[in-house]
Parts: structure tokens; sequence; C-alpha cells
């Protein structure tokens, strides 16, 4: 190989050794790129924007709140902190119904009304939850289009995850994130069904319940424990040809409601003819929600119902807190399993097998 012929050949070479680097260095760059970074959280961007009504920044918000990991956690407890003086000005409405009562319908055309009349107000939805997800399914954002586009709403389906537990921590920690960001009404649908109307009852300061005209016995059997929960039953879909028969539910129900306890002290339930439809009775709701408040207030039973509930929050997350680490502790479920066996063949009490997960450590 001549002299000519190394040079070229070393260029070639050089030119290679340049490609490859570059190469390697374009790999290791693209690398970079997937480095899982530890997560930064703007605690005081969230809380400025969450304080000039930010929808995006509440929204990440209660995602942090909802999330297990716990970084989130503790980010979204944090926060919380620093909001909790700018919460609690808002009224807390809950809403239940039987299925069919149309809830949905009902909450989108009076929290419209709401809204344009100037209020701010957030939908809570409580939705049963994905099994495998544990994720909300009933899409409430498509069930409330046009409530969805209004800018002084927000709706937030909230999953229960199965359990009332979640409905309790979620739910009323996503309130408080609105009431924060300026939402003076709160509208709270439960799914409609179980424990979960008592639940909720336990969080708001004003329970309505949507009933339908010539339900028959057994739904007239199963709303007898709900009604005594209720400070309004709504007789929904008052309209057309069956605004008659409305009218005459509406005499029945509240002849029958002075024969049960009031769920407020003080206050007498009343019920109201409504037709989201015709967009009808929705003035003498807010009318009768008004009357409460500024009567409940008067009589200082709104802030001892707000004290309670807050004690009751925290005595129920404490339970749930306990009941979670006592299972996570290595070897305690084997335990459970086993004293399950000895109370099934009689070899053990209910009250011994308890006392030797107790104290017997």
């Amino acid at each position: 190989m001549n002299e000519k012929d190394r040079i070229q050949d070393g260029g070639a070479m050089h030119v290679m050794n340049g490609i490859e680097a570059q190469h390697d260095g374009m790999i290791a760059s693209k690398r970079k790129r997937f480095v899982r970074k530890e997560k930064t959280y703007e605690i005081d961007e969230y809380y400025e924007e969450i304080c000039e009504g930010s929808r995006l920044h509440l929204s990440k918000a209660i995602t942090l709140l909802e999330s297990r990991a716990e970084a989130d956690q503790k980010a979204g407890q944090e926060l919380l902190r620093r909001l909790l003086p700018k919460t609690g000005e808002s009224i807390r409405i809950g809403i239940t119904g039987v299925p069919g009562a149309g809830k949905s319908t009902f909450i989108e055309s009076f929290g419209l009304k709401l809204a344009q009349a100037g209020h701010k107000v957030a939908v809570l939805a409580i939705d049963p939850s994905s099994t495998v997800t544990g994720g909300s399914i009933l899409g409430d954002k498509t069930r409330m289009e046009a409530l969805a586009k209004h800018p002084n709403a927000f709706i937030r389906p909230s999953p229960s995850s199965g359990t009332l537990g979640g409905v309790h921590k979620k739910t009323r920690e996503t309130m408080l994130l609105c009431e924060a960001a300026g939402y003076d009404i709160i509208l709270i649908e439960t799914v409609g069904v179980g424990q979960s109307e008592t639940v909720v009852r336990g969080m708001v300061d004003f329970f309505m319940l949507l009933v339908l005209t010539g339900a028959g016995d057994e739904l007239q059997g199963m709303k007898k424990g709900i009604m005594e929960l209720a400070d309004c039953i709504i007789v929904h879909k008052a309209d057309g040809d069956n605004l008659k028969l409305a009218k005459k539910t509406v005499r029945e129900y509240r002849q029958l409601l002075h024969f049960l306890q009031p769920a407020t002290p003080g206050w007498t339930t009343t019920a109201l003819p409504v037709s989201s439809l015709k967009r009808t009775g929705f003035e003498t709701v807010w009318e009768t929600i008004n009357v409460f408040r500024a009567e409940m207030k008067a009589s200082g039973f709104w802030d001892e119902r707000r004290q309670f509930q807050t004690k009751d929050w925290f005595h129920s997350l404490l339970r749930d807190q306990l009941i979670d680490r006592f299972f996570s502790k290595q070897g305690k479920k084997e335990l459970v399993s086993h004293l399950e066996k000895q109370l099934l063949t009689g070899e053990m009490t209910v009250a011994s097998a308890v006392d030797s997960i107790l104290y017997d450590e």
C-alpha cells in the first residue's frame, strides 16, 4: 500500500470512527431522555393558580390527592394544608335518587341555572369504580356536556374505589380544593345505592332526594330510610301529561313527611315539583336552600354540623388507616386466616381471637 493509499485508508478509518462516535453519542443522548427523574412539585404555583380559579391546576391537585404514590400524597396533603384557610365558604348540597329519577339531568339543568346567575358550581359525582382499574366508569362529563362547557362550572367524577372509605377521603378533600378555588356551590351526586347516601349526608349541608311519580310499592319502601335523610324531596319530571300526577305526589309526600323525624333539627322537610325539561321549579328549590342556610346559621346548627362532620371524617379516616397498616404488616393476613378457621371449628370465641391479635404481639 503506497503512502497515498495509507492516508486515504487512515482518513476513511478516521471518518468511520467519527461516525461511530457520533452514533454512540446520539444513542447516549437519546438514552438520557428516558432517565427517570425524581418528581418535583411546584406547591407555590399550584397554590397561587388554584386561588386564581385555574381549573387545570385544580384538576392536577385532585389527581395528586387521589394518587396512591407516597410522594404524590405528601405533596397533595401539603397543598391542602396551605389551602385550608380558604375553604368552608360554599354551600354543600348532596343529591341522590332512585334509578331513572334523572339525577344527572337535574344536576346539569340546576347547575347551569346557577352558573348563568354568576355562581361558581362544582359537581362531584361519586361513581361506582371499575374493579380492574379503580377508576370512574360512568363518564359524567359526557352526561353533563352543556354544564361542563360553562366557564363557571367544574365537573369531577370521584371514583369510590369500591369502598365507602374512599368516598370519605377523596370526595371530602376534593370538595375542600374546589372551595379554595372559589366554587361557592358544591353539588355531590351519589351513586344511588346502598349506604352511600348516609356517607354523603355526613359531608353536606343540605341533602335532596329525587323521586318519580307513580313509582311502585317496592321503590316507595326502598325510599323510606332515605327520606329521613332528606332536607328536601324533589318530585322530578313534573311536566306534560305527568304534571297533574306530580302535584298529587308532592301533596302525598308532604303529608307523609309530617310523620317522619326531620333530617335537620329545626327544619321541616318539604316536597317540590321540578321539571328539568321545562326548567321549572328551580327558583323554588334555590329559594328553599337559601332559607335553610339562613335559618341554620341563625340557630348555630350550621357550624355545629360542620364541626361534627369534620370530627366524623377524622375518626373514619383513622379507622381506615389503622386497618390498612395492620394488614400491611408481615404475617397479619395469614394470622387472621388461621384464626378464622379456629372460629369456624369452634376452637375459639370471637372475643378471644380479637384479643390474640391485639394483645399477643
